[in-house]
């Protein structure tokens, strides 16, 4: 656990040195373009699931393998199709009623927004409260999956950063780095940075693959 602030800012930028936040340090690439932006959506609904989170890593790349990368083509998919995939690539629990409600998202975004999420943005007149506000008005989407989705958006939609989900705040306070979003935008270089979602994103995968020690040495 660090103490100084120097301490602290070095670590930050160690942490957020990859230039990358947590979805694309697995491979799921966050840009704004509607395609991206709907994977990484589906990809939080997985994370914010119990279990392993490379399952739920392993089930996004899998519905994108599948041709299904955007919100119009997973809507096409049959509740059939949805369950095969998600059965092969792992997932556990209730997969038909995992796959009825990814192409209830997927339907709603397309009947709302016609399957782009920037319109939502748009909708809300990037007010970050009616953000979040429309987010879990859709199906599948709670305050948790919201959290999963804005700590990767944050890097483009900078009006509703600060950004950190469970995860990265717990390992915020494990290494000393602070309690809350603003303590950790206060690390590196303000609210809208594209370093913080970096940084968050880098705290979550520490927790989640227990990697404190290495940080500590």
């Amino acid at each position: 656990m660090v103490s100084t602030i120097e301490d602290r800012k070095r670590l930050a930028r160690r942490l957020a040195g990859s230039g990358r936040g947590f979805a694309e340090q697995y491979g799921f690439r966050v840009t704004n373009n509607p395609s991206s932006l709907f994977q990484v959506l589906c990809l939080a609904v997985l994370l914010a699931r119990r279990g392993d989170f490379r399952r739920a890593l392993d089930g996004g790349h899998a519905l994108r393998e599948a041709g299904w990368d955007s919100a119009a083509r997973l809507a096409g998919s049959s509740p059939a199709d949805r369950v095969d995939v998600l059965r092969v690539s792992g997932q556990r629990g209730d997969l038909d009623a995992l796959a009825d409600l990814l192409g209830a998202l997927a339907r709603t975004v397309v009947d709302r927004y016609r399957g782009d999420l920037r319109r939502l943005r748009s909708a809300a007149h990037r007010d970050p409260v009616r953000e979040r506000a429309l987010l879990t008005a859709l199906p599948g989407v709670d305050e948790q999956v919201a959290d999963l989705f804005l700590r990767e958006a944050q890097a483009l939609w900078g009006e509703v950063a600060p950004v950190a989900d469970r995860r990265a705040l717990t390992a915020a306070r494990r290494l000393g780095l602070g309690r809350t979003a603003e303590d950790l935008a206060g690390l590196s270089g303000g609210r809208a940075s594209e370093r913080l979602a970096w940084l968050v994103g880098a705290l979550a995968r520490v927790d989640l693959e227990g990697r404190y020690a290495e940080l500590t040495r």
